[in-house]
């Protein structure tokens, strides 16, 4: 039974970030002194996100910038993060076709991956990522790559859109959708909701299961990444899900509040 009082027990704390703790520049009320409570009681924050256009260094300079928290790299799990490791371990020696972002793309041959973005012969995989450099000529490159060649086709993340603040923007699952629909290829996702991701952060904090609370404000990536992950989770209103959808989503959660404010309410 999940009590409200359970939340006081939580030490692992792995946080969505867009529409869940800010967006934007903007950091939501109750956002500083939740990580804060976290940290006073010797708990540990890890933000699971599925925004691959930004490193873990990225991050950290954000946070420290706009929303004046120090951080540190390790501290941010990204679906570019999960792509690179599971690139490095199945895909070392390998011709990677990627649609991405130059940031994207340039991280990823840092790394030492042989990565393409033109249609060539031998292609091993394919890796669709969030792309805000996205022109048609690289949907016509990533279609050449799928129907021409047997590559199995990857993915970052299934968000279909990204908030900001006016609302919000085509993700990379809109994108993979698009490139489904005209080569009828589907990706497998490596970013939420996939279990690695949980079982990533509890090999680094050292807690366990039972400790742990994913905090998101989507069901299909968020909550379903802590149902895959075996681990408790709690949706907050402030970005894409709302009260309504729990009547219907293959994806609940153990706990609901309006926003990142009223969990801390219960966590303290």
């Amino acid at each position: 039974m999940k009590t409200l009082e359970n939340l006081k027990n939580k030490k692992l704390f792995l946080f969505d970030i867009d529409g869940t703790l800010a967006v934007g520049d903007t950091l939501y009320e109750g956002s500083a002194e939740l990580i804060s409570h976290i940290e006073s009681i010797g708990g540990k924050t890890y933000y699971i996100t599925n925004n691959s256009t930004k490193s873990g260094r990225d991050y950290v300079e954000k946070f420290r910038s706009a929303f004046s928290l120090e951080t540190r790299e390790d501290q941010f799990i990204t679906s570019g993060l999960m792509t690179l490791r599971f690139l490095k371990k199945n895909y070392a020696d390998k011709k990677i076709f990627v649609l991405g972002t130059a940031s994207f793309v340039a991280e990823l041959r840092r790394n030492g991956l042989r990565i393409t973005e033109t249609a060539e012969k031998e292609i091993d995989c394919v890796v669709a990522a969030y792309d805000s450099e996205l022109t048609y000529e690289k949907l016509v490159q990533v279609s050449r790559v799928l129907l021409t060649t047997e590559a199995p086709f990857y993915a970052t993340n299934p968000d279909l859109r990204c908030p900001i603040d006016f609302g919000f923007i085509p993700d990379c699952g809109s994108i993979c959708n698009m490139i489904t629909a005209t080569t009828d290829k589907k990706p497998v996702y490596l970013g939420k909701p996939s279990r690695e991701v949980v079982d990533l952060c509890l090999e680094l904090s050292g807690f366990t299961r039972e400790e742990t609370l994913v905090v998101g404000d989507r069901l299909y990536t968020d909550i379903a990444c802590g149902i895959n992950g075996g681990v408790d989770t709690c949706v907050v209103f402030s970005g894409e899900a709302r009260p309504e959808d729990m009547k219907s989503t293959p994806y609940p959660a153990d706990y609901t509040f309006s926003d990142i404010k009223e969990l801390l309410a219960h966590c303290i």
